[in-house]
This record gives C-alpha cells, structure tokens and sequence, in this order.
C-alpha cells in the first residue's frame, strides 16, 4: 500500500538513543468525506425549475425503452406506454425516490475496504472503459488482459483509489469470455469494491455466482448488501437500450449497486446550455431510478451524470472545461436536491501525459470537490477522452488525489500543535525551528510525502538526471508491478474460481446481449 494519507490520529514517540526517528507516518485514505462546502452555479428556484422541468420531460415526452420487460415493469407501475415510448408520471418517480436508500455500504473482501456512499462521502476511481492503453516504454496499443491486469494491480496499490472500475476493454479475451477473466483478475489481484459490466442477464449471473462464491457468500447475504456495482448509461437523448435496463433490472433484484450515468455532451446529444443538458441528463436518470425501485424498492442506486461540452469546431468531446465544473456544480444542486449519493467525473481530453491534460483532469476534479460528489469516476489517468488510460497518468494524478486526501483530515490548532511549550520558546528572534522539541517530535510524520514529485533544487534535480515528472512516473509504476503486492486470498477459492470458469469456458461461455 503507498504510505501517504491523512492522519486522523498519530502516535507521537520520541527519538531513540541514536537520535533517528523511531515512528513512520500513519495515514489513512480509505474513508474520505468531502471537506469543501458545496459550491452552487444556479438558485434554488431556478434547481426546482430543472427538476420539474425534468418531470414534466418524463410524462409528456417520454423515454424510449427498447426491453420489452422493462416496458411491462414501468406499465406495471403506472407508467402510459406507446409501442416503445414509456410515459412516466411524477407520482412515480416521486415514489421511487422515496424508497432508494439515501446511504449505504458497499462490501469489499474485508471490512477495512468497504465503501460508504452517502452524500458528503469521497470515493475515487481512475479512468475507466478505455478501449487502449499507453505509457512511455511500450506506446499506445489496444487494451489487452496485460493491461487490464496490470492496472488493477496499480489501483490496488493505491488506497486513495477507493474502487475498481474496468480501466481498459482487454480485446484479446473473447466478448463471450471476457466476463471469466474480469472477475478473476479483479478477486485474486485486489480486495477492493468490484465491477461487473451489464453485458446481458447470463453474464451477470455468472459474475454474481463468482463473487459470491468467492466470498463465501450465501445467497441472502448477497442479496442483503451489495458487494459489486455496475455503471449504467442512458443513450440521449431519452433513450434505455436493452442491456443497460436489464443492467438496471437485474442489479436492482439481486440488490447490488448501479451507478446511473447520462452521458451527455452539449451542442451534441444534449441542448447547448449547461441547465438545458443538465436537465435533460436529470431526467434520464430519474427514469432509471425509477426502473430500478419498481423492480426492487429500496435496490441501491447512485445517481450520475457526465456532462461536457464539445468543441464545435470538430465536435470532439473536451472535458476539464469551466463548462463541464459549471455543469458538475448543477448537477451537486440536483443530487442534493433528491438526496442521493452522486457520480460525477474528471478527466481530459488531452492525448498524451502533458500540461494541457494535468490542467484539464485538475479542473474536472475541483469541479466534483466543489460539487459535493460522492464518487469521483475518472480521477486518474484517463486521455484523449477516455479512449485511453495512461500508466504515467494514472501515477501523476494519484499524487493530486493524495494531496486532496490529506485536505480530508483537517488540521488541529490544540496546544501540542500551537507549539508556545514545545516551540516558540525554544527559539530566539532571528532564530531557526529545525531543532526544536516539536521539529524533532514530528519531522518525519508531519508532511505528505510525495510519491512522484520532486523537490530537490535545480543542481541537484540535473545531478540525479533531469528527469521529469512522466519519466519518474515509469519507474513508480514499474516498481509497484515489480514488487506484485496482491492480497492474501484463500487457495481453495482461487482454485475453485478458475476451474468455474475453465468448466464454463469449455462448454462455451455466455455471450454479450445487445
């Protein structure tokens, strides 16, 4: 695990004999909640308008669903349907967010790793869904299992990385396959929150049987809480295709989690103004968290929304812009507003590790911290708009996110930490506090140590070989998948896990629905 974080609570030890520090920094980054007060963009009059508005979007223009059973579950509900167009009334989705739960847990290998999603939570994520990877000693390629691999292991290095996403598409493993190999690598390389892609209900079946035979779980005690979450998004305008509401569907009745994500760029598949796409991403997200409390009340559901704009000269996507921080700002008012944890995202559309993509992920992130967002998707290591992930990005934006953590634990003013006893009169005017009682006490406990910045002067930064920041970031993560520090797992499960799959495997795996 890295050894930065912030320090709720630090063992204070005096020096031994020899005059070395005789304690090491004790951190925590594993249970974060926001400490920035949330930041609006609009009023509360004019936030009530975007949801009524949104409401009024649902019943009188509608959503199109193309999965018949999710058509009969929302008619079933009270909804008026029209071939494949569903009208949803407001009583309904008033009803629905009555009953989704407005915190809850989610459970990891062990107890240390489990996830609080509640509005005022952190969660991070590092990019995700990327269809190649890059880094500086074997170039930009197509997301192999290698990859995929690799960058669970680095994820799970980090605690600051709180969940696993699938941060690359490994195409060399069969679509009908690839579901096997995601669940193996994800329990044997990590302990942390799992993701289970919505490719069809045999899929997902399949990856419930392992995770929870894999945790030596009963059916009911995986039913009861969610051990594993997908990511669901909406086509928009005011589309549900058919594997993302069977997604929402079958997640919702085995109880696990969805996290529910219009993806919506503006000037494209959303209006151009930042509350017209913001109301819009609303209103798609209400009717999937419709669809999952009618198939199961009180299914765990967080609300989302990525929303951007493009760039109108070449319609490609940019992100970090001060419209996407204003559009993550309305979106904060929204989730407060209905009083669900909430998704939002970084990242940048830059295509490689440099300046423009540094600015654009940091400007996205504030944009979330000013938000109040639960769960931050993106955080790290995300290029060219998420068609790839950057080993050296991945690195390079842990530091931020490290940096960000330490803010989480605030700062004590007590006497010990004033310091009147044990510093300022120990030193004359004109004087140094290098040798201070409370320098010497906290030296090498009080600071973030970072993990690839470098402080060292001009001279002494040539000296060890001018290398910038991208470099030492090869040799971070080089050394994290060199030292292969994966979890303790019990052999008879591993064993059990891989011959599941080599017997599912054989009699021809499970494809993907479209």
């Amino acid at each position: 695990m890295d050894d930065v974080g912030p320090e709720p609570k630090r063992r204070r030890r005096g020096r031994d004999a020899k005059g070395t520090a005789a304690s090491k920094r004790i951190v925590n980054y594993r249970n974060l909640r926001n400490p920035f007060p949330p930041m609006d963009v609009f009023s509360s009059d004019q936030i009530e308008s975007m949801h009524v508005t949104a409401l009024r979007t649902l019943e009188d223009l509608g959503m199109k669903v193309l999965l018949p059973e999710a058509i009969q579950i929302f008619k079933a509900g009270g909804a008026r349907v029209d071939g494949d167009m569903v009208y949803i009334g407001r009583d309904m989705v008033e009803a629905a967010l009555a009953t989704a739960p407005k915190s809850f847990t989610g459970r990891a290998a062990t107890p240390d790793r489990d996830v609080l999603f509640e509005l005022g939570t952190l969660v991070f994520q590092p990019g995700a869904g990327a269809p190649h990877a890059t880094d500086l000693e074997r170039g930009r390629r197509p997301g192999s299992a290698r990859d995929f691999k690799e960058l669970i292991q680095i994820t799970q290095h980090y605690d600051v990385l709180q969940m696993l996403p699938p941060l690359v598409e490994p195409q060399d493993v069969p679509p009908h396959l690839r579901h096997y190999f995601t669940m193996d690598a994800q329990l044997t390389l990590s302990d942390k929150f799992p993701f289970i892609f919505s490719r069809g209900t045999s899929q997902v079946m399949e990856s419930f049987k392992m995770l929870r035979d894999f945790r030596g779980l009963t059916d009911a005690e995986f039913t009861d809480q969610p051990h594993c979450y997908t990511i669901i998004n909406t086509n928009s305008p005011r589309t549900l295709d058919i594997p993302m509401a069977q997604g929402l569907i079958d997640f919702a009745r085995f109880g696990q989690m969805s996290i529910v994500t219009p993806f919506t760029l503006m000037g494209a598949m959303a209006p151009i103004t930042v509350a017209g796409a913001i109301t819009l991403s609303h209103a798609e997200a209400m009717a999937a968290i419709t669809l999952t409390q009618l198939a199961k009340p009180g299914a765990p559901i967080c609300y989302g929304t990525f929303t951007s704009n493009v760039d109108m000269k070449s319609g490609a996507p940019a992100f970090g812009t001060p419209t996407h921080f204003q559009a993550s700002l309305a979106a904060g008012q929204l989730a407060r507003f209905i009083g669900l944890p909430w998704r939002s995202a970084a990242g940048s559309a830059s295509n490689l590790n440099d300046v423009q993509a540094a600015n654009e992920n940091q400007m996205g992130l504030w944009g979330c911290l000013m938000a109040g967002a639960t769960v931050i998707i993106h955080a790290a290591g995300w290029l060219e708009g998420g068609l790839s992930v950057s080993y050296e990005k991945l690195i390079t934006d842990v530091e931020v996110l490290n940096m960000i953590a330490e803010l989480c634990a605030g700062a004590n003013a007590g006497a010990d930490e004033i310091g009147f006893e044990n510093a300022l009169s120990h030193v004359d005017p004109s004087g140094h506090f290098f040798a201070a009682p409370q320098t010497m006490e906290r030296y090498s406990t009080e600071f973030y140590e970072p993990i690839v910045h470098d402080y060292a002067n001009f001279g002494t930064w040539t000296e060890r070989g001018a290398r910038d920041a991208n470099t030492r970031a090869t040799g971070v993560w080089k050394g994290i998948l060199a030292a292969d520090n994966r979890p303790k797992m019990l052999e008879a499960r591993v064993d059990a896990l891989r011959a599941y799959t080599e017997k599912r495997s054989a009699a021809g795996g499970a494809p993907p629905e479209s």
